[in-house]
């Protein structure tokens, strides 16, 4: 034998190695509609550019008939590569391989490819298509995952972490996930639940299907657990490769920059997108649309708690995170789901440098008995949490109405905005005009010959006095009130201004968010 022959075997070894479970075991995948753990891998990377990291490892279990089971690359394929010419490093279960459960041998795998992002400030990337712990190895399995959770945790806000569920994600392996910054979901094919239909029906007696427990619908509308979902794979791999887009490698870079420019930085249409009566409704998309780099928004969590807007964009090629109330959804006011969607999104884009713009049209917090019950104190304050600790430039637009305690929670002067600017039409108050005329000037319209006339009298003199963005002005918690149609231009010159910004906080381990 001569070292021909060795490079022969080499070779022979890594083909067994990617055929994984073997032909028929991928023929079965394949008719699910799934994709395998390498093509995966060559949809979501640029060409030619994926590493491998230990694909000769192995489970080390020989009860219940293990040692009678090869298992290559045990069930998990690692390594790095490139999106977009950048690194990523990342992980892809293979269900061809026991069912990409999770053993000792395959956490260790992930741990240390989580590991080489982390030193290298890469983003990290889960491929998600697992049966589960392999019970087969026992307790060594579920500390795998402990393995894994707490690096998600430690490298949070540290490096962006994905997830990508394109296939069952159940019980334990579901908080990895939950740790991250953005999980996608596939439609018909990807699951996530803490405990399955069958469980579930013998506890409780409910029939549902796994679909309909923990599909790709019900975490982007319902639960709020997922940020995106596709209709295929290849669709949810572009998504991923298009967010990636907007992300920096790591908390110590800047947002990237792209060179884009635009013919003219004026908005005309926007003086008149949004309706001029405080209560007619409008898509905040528009104004979104005529503010940022055309076709640039990449909205986040589309379809969960749709009375708030939230996404990346583009200002003259810069990244930037927008919060944006949606007048067309509840009024626009601020409940449970929409605060704790604003909040993480607020927090992520502070981890990793992404200036931060609010566009305001706000009636306040959601009123009713199920809001107060289901904890609105404490989820509101995570919004006026994150805004107060975040650091990144933060600039807030009041399009419209700015009331109560909602005004203070999305970015106000109060609590750490830069600069705030206010449409010559924004009404500012501790309540609407209609609300504070009938409680301040109750006696008058009371004792009125004519009420409903003394009624629209005073709603008036309140709006004239108190309702507007020059009263605000004067005292400087507006720092400017803008021509509608200048809107883009003056968030670029503040972008511009803050793009150096350095702000300090207390020194402290950390702080205690109202979770």
């Amino acid at each position: 034998m001569d070292m021909y022959d060795k490079i022969n075997e080499l070779y022979d070894r890594k083909r067994t190695i990617e055929l994984g479970g073997g032909d028929e075991r991928i023929e079965k995948q394949h008719e699910k509609g799934k994709l395998t753990a390498r093509e995966r891998i060559d949809l979501l990377l640029d060409e030619g550019t994926f590493v491998e990291l230990s694909p000769f490892i192995k489970h080390r279990t020989t009860d219940f008939g293990m040692d009678k089971q090869d298992g290559p690359g045990d069930g998990v394929v690692t390594g790095y590569g490139k999106v977009h010419g950048k690194p990523v490093y990342l992980f892809s279960q293979d269900f061809t391989v026991f069912g990409g459960a999770l053993g000792e041998m395959h956490a260790l795998k992930i741990a240390n490819v989580m590991d080489m992002a982390a030193k290298n400030g890469a983003p990290f990337i889960g491929l998600n298509d697992s049966g589960g712990a392999r019970i087969q190895e026992g307790v060594v399995s579920l500390d795998g995952y402990g393995q894994i959770f707490y690096r998600n945790a430690i490298y949070s806000g540290v490096i962006p972490q994905i997830s990508v569920i394109l296939g069952p994600c159940a019980g334990g392996a579901v908080y990895s996930p939950a740790i991250t910054d953005f999980v996608f979901m596939t439609d018909k094919t990807s699951q996530m639940f803490i405990t399955g239909p069958k469980v579930i029906e013998t506890v409780t007696g409910e029939k549902i299907s796994s679909e309909d427990l923990g599909g790709s619908k019900v975490h982007n509308t319902i639960s709020g657990n997922a940020h995106f979902r596709g209709a295929t794979e290849e669709e949810v791999l572009e998504q991923v490769r298009q967010l990636l887009t907007y992300l920096p490698q790591n908390n110590e870079e800047k947002t990237p920059i792209a060179e884009l420019e635009e013919a003219s930085d004026e908005r005309p249409d926007l003086a008149d997108i949004v309706p001029f009566e405080a209560i007619r409704p409008y898509d905040i998309r528009r104004v979104i649309e005529q503010v940022v780099d055309t076709d640039s928004f990449l909205e986040v969590q589309a379809e969960f708690a749709r009375n708030i807007v939230v996404g990346f964009a583009r200002i003259k090629g810069e990244t930037v995170g927008l919060i944006c109330n949606q007048p067309k959804v509840m009024a626009g006011g601020l409940d449970i789901d929409s605060s704790d969607k604003a909040a993480r999104f607020i927090r992520f884009c502070d981890s990793f440098n992404i200036p931060l713009i609010t566009f305001e049209d706000v009636t306040g917090f959601f009123p009713g008995i199920k809001q107060e019950h289901g904890g609105i104190i404490r989820h509101g304050a995570k919004i006026l949490y994150a805004y107060s600790e975040a650091t990144v430039p933060k600039l807030t637009v009041i399009l419209r109405k700015a009331y109560g305690g909602a005004y203070v929670a999305l970015n106000s002067k109060s609590i750490g905005a830069d600069v705030v600017f206010a449409w010559p039409n924004a009404e500012i108050a501790v309540m609407g005009p209609n609300g504070a005329a009938n409680i301040i000037f109750a006696r008058e319209i009371a004792g009125s010959a004519d009420p409903e006339a003394t009624r629209a009298e005073k709603i008036e003199e309140y709006r004239e006095k108190f309702a507007n963005p020059y009263v605000a002005a004067s005292m400087g918690m507006v720092d400017d009130v803008i021509d509608p149609r200048d809107t883009r231009i003056k968030l670029i010159q503040a972008l511009e201004m803050m793009r150096t910004k350095k702000e300090e906080r207390p020194k402290k381990k950390h702080g205690n968010i109202p979770l």
